[in-house]
């Protein structure tokens, strides 16, 4: 029985695919063979020896040690693209109340309390302060095409704007599900100068860590909307406060508040709602589920943000998992070591990303324990599983 922590509340979808006849799920399990979660905190966790996978329900993994679970041989997973339609709609209400002053309007009106029958003449009187253009015909940028991004820039042409997308790393499915008319450039700086509104779709890293700041702010087209729903980081908020005091920016719209950003009529905070919905929480919880499951049973990965993408159909019923650095002759040693016993391959892969590399071996017999130890005496040797 395979041994499951959840580290917050889960959907119970994932019991849609994981059999709680072979898995044992839940918040207080010793010695896991997987970490569930959403945004736990674990960078001060310490991994058990026995520890094979975290699958992250949801796509930024900030709250994860990457490297150390790298260098450990721990897979983690993330699951892009699952709760992109719940992001989409909520900046694509962004989008729509951003310029048209709509939270500015219901304020005002909520304010009218107690004014009687004065209230539709007040309100006929005073809509004029609440005026604002239409989206129609306007420019929109988009940083970062991955799933959401090319998800608000279709909805996006459907409501007639112009759509310039930037992405150095576009995927070809995501250029193949890209409306038409959408416009993909290599220059940042197109984007910056060319757009209305601009919205963030990017991961937070060093490489992008404020990326609108003090040295790409000074380039936007003046009275530009700015929203912001993937990672707080990504926007330098000194600069921009001192942008928006400047009226260079319009308005700046975040699903990360922080206290400085904080009532002012030209930021509008949300408390990280992106991808608040019953669907996309379902969507992700099940995605994780099916990743951990598949890498428990078969050694596939699917959407690791560590570890090479590496899948392989089952030849045999034995199967080795090795996880090791990405160096000179690693497969070499890993079938000489396996030709001393005989053993038969049946199939295998390597594949790598970075300095780690995977491989994935089908034998026709259990290697026996010597093997096993010579496997994981070989320099560079991270993690050894029979399957």
């Amino acid at each position: 029985m395979k041994k499951i922590l959840t580290l917050n509340e889960i959907s119970s979808v994932i019991y849609d695919h994981l059999d709680t006849n072979e898995y044992t799920i839940a918040g207080d399990v010793q010695s896991p063979d997987a970490l569930l979660l959403r945004s736990a905190k674990i960078h001060d966790y310490e991994f058990n020896e026995e520890l094979l996978c975290i699958g992250r329900a949801g796509a930024g993994t900030n709250n994860i040690p990457i490297e150390r679970c790298s260098k450990d041989g721990i897979v983690v997973f993330n699951t892009p693209g699952a709760n992109a339609n719940g992001v989409k709609e909520l900046v694509l209400c962004s989008l729509l109340m951003s310029g048209r002053k709509v939270i500015e309007s219901i304020e005002w009106v909520k304010s009218q309390k107690c004014k009687g029958d004065d209230v539709p003449s007040l309100v006929e009187k005073n809509k004029s302060k609440f005026a604002g253009p239409e989206v129609i015909g306007k420019k929109l940028g988009i940083i970062g095409m991955g799933a959401i991004g090319g998800m608000v820039a279709n909805v996006a042409i459907a409501l007639g704007m112009e759509v310039t997308g930037y992405d150095p790393y576009m995927s070809i499915d995501s250029a193949l599900g890209l409306t038409r008319t959408v416009k993909i450039t290599k220059s940042l700086d197109k984007i910056l100068i060319e757009s209305d509104y601009i919205t963030i779709h990017i991961p937070l890293n060093e490489k992008t860590k404020n990326l609108i700041g003090k040295d790409t702010i000074p380039k936007l087209k003046n009275n530009v909307i700015i929203m912001n729903f993937s990672r707080g980081g990504l926007v330098d908020n000194a600069a921009l406060l001192s942008a928006l005091d400047k009226k260079h920016i319009q308005k700046y719209i975040t699903d990360f508040p922080t206290e400085d950003l904080l009532c002012r009529d030209d930021i509008i905070t949300l408390p990280h709602l992106g991808a608040s919905t019953p669907e996309a929480e379902d969507n992700c919880a099940a995605m994780a589920a099916m990743q951990i499951d598949d890498y428990i049973k078969n050694g596939n990965i699917t959407n690791s943000v560590n570890l090479p993408a590496c899948k392989l159909p089952r030849s045999s019923e034995i199967r080795l998992s090795l996880v090791h650095s990405n160096v000179k002759n690693m497969v070499g040693q890993i079938t000489s070591a396996l030709g001393l016993e005989d053993h038969n391959i049946s199939n295998m892969i390597n594949a790598s990303r970075g300095e780690y590399a995977y491989t994935l071996i089908d034998v026709d017999d259990a290697p026996s324990d010597d093997c096993i130890n010579i496997l994981k005496k070989i320099d560079g040797m991270i993690k050894v599983r029979v399957i």
